[in-house]
């Protein structure tokens, strides 16, 4: 019985670079999208939110669930931009800007 020789990293770079289809030497069994393994969720709507949530999901084309994580993930995509527009400034939230330096007369 042989078994088959894995090649060596530098092999596979070089195969890479190449452009050689990279599929056989990956197994594609156990591969895994970090960040991106889901964790079920419960949440309880009022009747009301349920039936505007179908509504807006059929106007466009799309099911309940993929309506909820679209209006979720574009509302944590907004906080995270604020955050980091937050975070540029140094002054505190709610605090009035910093004054403009004056123009020097002539």
């Amino acid at each position: 019985m042989t078994t088959k020789r894995l090649p060596t990293a530098e092999e596979l770079d070089a195969l890479h670079d190449a452009g050689v289809d990279m599929t056989p030497y990956v197994d594609l069994s156990t591969a895994r999208r970090p960040g991106l393994e889901t964790h079920r969720v419960n949440v309880d709507f009022p009747q009301w939110m349920v039936s505007r949530l179908d509504h807006e999901a059929d106007r466009r084309g799309i099911t309940r669930q993929s309506m909820i994580k679209y209006w979720i993930s574009e509302r944590l995509d907004a906080a995270r931009l604020d955050a980091a527009h937050l975070a540029e400034d140094p002054a505190p939230y709610g605090a009035p800007p910093p004054a403009r330096p004056r123009k020097k007369s002539r």
